[in-house]
C-alpha cells in the first residue's frame, strides 16, 4: 500500500524589515525538502494577507480558519507548518499561538520559548539567572528615553557599545556607538524597528555561530562557524551581501569546541527548545585567579528560526558535519509525529 504524503506548508514572510530575507529562506527549506515524502508549498503572510503559492506560480487565499485551502476543486488542508519568518510573527510566538489553536504541529519551539528569546533584553537577563555569561545591558522604553543619561550609559555600559532592537531581528536597526554624543541617533534608528531598545556592552573577541537540533532519538551539535568581517559588526550587508568570511569549523581550540558545544547543548534544554536553533556568541579573553588566560564564551543571541539559504549558517554547518539538509529537516518533521 503506497503510503500517503504529508502536506507541508513553510510559512515565510511575515511583518517585519525581514519579510524579503524570509522569502529567501522559505525557498532554501523549499528546495532541502524531500519531495518524494512530502507535498511542499510556500505559504507566504503578510499581517492579515496569507497566500499559498501554487505550482503553476498562481497564488491564492489561506483560509485561516483551518490553514486550508482550495485547489483544483479540492480542500487541501497541511499536516505540518515549517515557519521560517524572521521577526514578527513568526518568531516571537504569535504565529505558533496560531498554529496551536487549529492544531497544526509546526517546526519551531513554543510560544513562550519564541516570545522570550524574541525579547533580547529579557532572555538575556534569563540566561543569566542559569549561569550562563551574557554581555552588560541596559533597557531603554520609547517615551522614556530620558530616564538613563547618556551619561550613565557610558558609565555603566561603556564605550563602544551597541544599540539594537529589543523585539526585531538581528540585521536591521542595530548600531556600534564609539561615543556617548552618538548615542541618541543610534537609539532612534533602533527604535525605528522596535519601541523598546537594548544598549549592550561591547564585547572585543571571536565571533561565532553554531547550530543545534534535538528529536527523541538523537541530539545534534553542529560544527560553528566563526565570522570574520571587516566591517564594523555583523550587519545586514556583512551577512547578505557577502562583505563577510565564514569559517566553518571555527579556529577554536578542542576545549573551547567541547564547550562551546556543551553550553549550546545545555542552552536547547533549559528552553525545551524545538527543531532546529542558532546560537551566536562572542569568544572573548579573560584571567582566572591564578593570572591565566582561557577562553571566555559569552552568549549574545539565540535565533530560533535561522536562515535557511543554501550559503547560511546551517546548511554550512550540516555540510561540515557531512550531514544532508533534507535529512536534518526530515527528522525535525517527522519528530513531531512519533
Amino acid at each position: 500500500m503506497k503510503e500517503i504524503k504529508r502536506t507541508i506548508a513553510v510559512v515565510c514572510g511575515g511583518d517585519s524589515s525581514e519579510h524579503g530575507i524570509s522569502l529567501r529562506s522559505a525557498h532554501g527549506v523549499y528546495s532541502f525538502l524531500d519531495k518524494e515524502r512530502y507535498d511542499v508549498y510556500i505559504v507566504v503572510v503578510r499581517g492579515l494577507d496569507w497566500k499559498v503559492e501554487l505550482k503553476d506560480g498562481t497564488s491564492i487565499a489561506i483560509d485561516r480558519n483551518d490553514f486550508s485551502f482550495m485547489e483544483d476543486g479540492r480542500l487541501v488542508q497541511f499536516d505540518y507548518a515549517y515557519i521560517t519568518v524572521h521577526g514578527t510573527p513568526g518568531e516571537n510566538g504569535i504565529l505558533q499561538g496560531y498554529f496551536e489553536l487549529v492544531h497544526v504541529p509546526y517546526s519551531t519551539s513554543d510560544v513562550l520559548v519564541e516570545a522570550l528569546t524574541f525579547n533580547k533584553f529579557v532572555f538575556n537577563q534569563y540566561m543569566r539567572g542559569y549561569g550562563i555569561k551574557v554581555p552588560d545591558s541596559l533597557l531603554i522604553r520609547k517615551g522614556y528615553e530620558e530616564i538613563v543619561s547618556d551619561e550613565e550609559i557610558e558609565k555603566r555600559i561603556g564605550m563602544p557599545c551597541f544599540v539594537k532592537p529589543v523585539a526585531d531581528g538581528s540585521s536591521f536597526g542595530v548600531s556600534k556607538v564609539k561615543s556617548k554624543d552618538n548615542l541618541g541617533s543610534a537609539i532612534h534608528k533602533a527604535m525605528l524597528e522596535s519601541e523598546d531598545v537594548m544598549v549592550e556592552e561591547f564585547v572585543d573577541g571571536t565571533e561565532i555561530s553554531i547550530g543545534c537540533y534535538k528529536t527523541h532519538e538523537k541530539s545534534v551539535v553542529l560544527p560553528a562557524t566563526e565570522v570574520v568581517t571587516k566591517r564594523e559588526f555583523f550587519d545586514y550587508d556583512a551577512k547578505y551581501n557577502g562583505q563577510v568570511e565564514e569559517i566553518t569549523p571555527a579556529r577554536l581550540s578542542p576545549e573551547t569546541t567541547k564547550r562551546v558545544e556543551q553550553i549550546t547543548s545545555t542552552i536547547y534544554d533549559i528552553l525545551h527548545c524545538n527543531g532546529i536553533i542558532r546560537i551566536d556568541y562572542i569568544i572573548s579573553k579573560e584571567k582566572d585567579s591564578s593570572g591565566e588566560i582561557h577562553d571566555k564564551i559569552n552568549l549574545i543571541e539565540v535565533n530560533t528560526t535561522p536562515g535557511m539559504t543554501s550559503t547560511s549558517f546551517i546548511p554550512q554547518q550540516a555540510k561540515a558535519a557531512n550531514l544532508e539538509m533534507k535529512d536534518i529537516l526530515t527528522d525535525i518533521i517527522e519528530n513531531q509525529f512519533r
